[in-house]
């Protein structure tokens, strides 16, 4: 009998092979949970499993019947009795978010983190909204609790595909007006855009006392630059073309690149908002961890 190691499908380039979203979510979240023994926030598995006793106010119809069989003892479900957390996701589909060097674009990864950040979040009992954007909102899902609203959420990914421009200042000022009751906001992008708006649009969402981390989401090679011979790049967005000898500007772009990743680390830092750097090629469970650790500091 073969023995599959689901931790495989942390690899973003395996996680693509897979048909649908609902398979990806499900497959990335239960190869993170392979060998994590002990949730690091409190009821935080793949399967819910934790009670505590009724007291004194508890509802009867959140009573585990099936456990008072088993035990004689009266025990709520603990997830059933409240929402923990309300978040949103909010997912770059600019075209910049296209640009892939392998098998994998920014927008595919931005996904499957998406989709894993959903499964993660409702089996949590908490409430999750999605927000697709590009100069403007494209889609939006309002933040449901129950476990049908996974289907919504990994819908509205299957059909995601790269539209317009990127304009996050605005659609972050749009959003921050939108989500009124505090909770936490996910921001996944490659924040190509004015750093200064984007900074402006993450301080309206503090001002207004969210929560916020930031997944900036960028191809390795647009990075490293590694490009060995005359090579015609255009712009996504704009469609402006350059035909250049890459040797002779890879030190002045990737001095321009480092200063601009420098500025969006230090404002977030300034604004105690958590930014996360990301390859397209890292293990998702980067990602994950980072998020978990985000959601224990939230209780």
């Amino acid at each position: 009998m073969t023995v599959i190691d689901k931790r495989q499908y942390l690899q973003p380039e395996m996680v693509a092979r897979l048909n649908t979203m609902s398979l990806r979510a499900r497959l990335v979240v239960e190869g993170f949970m392979v060998g994590y023994h002990k949730s690091p926030y409190h009821g935080f598995s793949v399967e819910f499993s934790e009670h505590r006793a009724y007291g004194p106010g508890d509802e009867i119809r959140h009573i585990d019947w099936k456990l008072y069989g088993k035990t004689d003892r009266y025990y709520v479900k603990r997830f059933e009795e409240e929402t923990n957390l309300r978040a949103y996701i909010l997912l770059d589909t600019s075209r910049s978010m296209d640009f892939k060097s392998n098998s994998v674009s920014k927008l595919d990864y931005g996904s499957y983190l998406t989709a894993a950040l959903t499964y993660l979040l409702l089996n949590q009992q908490d409430a999750v909204g999605l927000a697709l954007f590009d100069t403007a909102l494209r889609s939006f899902v309002p933040s449901r609790g129950t476990r049908s609203h996974l289907n919504v959420v990994l819908s509205q990914l299957d059909q995601c595909v790269p539209g317009g421009d990127t304009r996050l200042g605005p659609v972050l000022h749009q959003m921050a007006e939108r989500f009124k009751k505090r909770g936490l906001i996910i921001l996944i992008s490659d924040l190509l855009d004015d750093p200064a708006s984007i900074v402006q649009g993450l301080k309206h969402f503090r001002y207004n006392k969210q929560e916020v981390i930031v997944f900036h989401v960028l191809d390795r090679q647009e990075v490293e630059f590694q490009f060995r011979t005359r090579t015609r790049f255009r712009d996504a967005e704009t469609g402006q073309v350059i035909t250049t000898e890459p040797w002779q500007i890879r030190e002045a772009y990737q001095q321009r690149l480092s200063r601009f990743r420098d500025t969006i680390r230090r404002e977030c830092g300034s604004m105690n908002v958590d930014y996360v750097p990301l390859y397209t090629d890292d293990r998702l469970d980067i990602a994950l961890r980072e998020f978990l650790g985000k959601r224990q500091k939230l209780g």
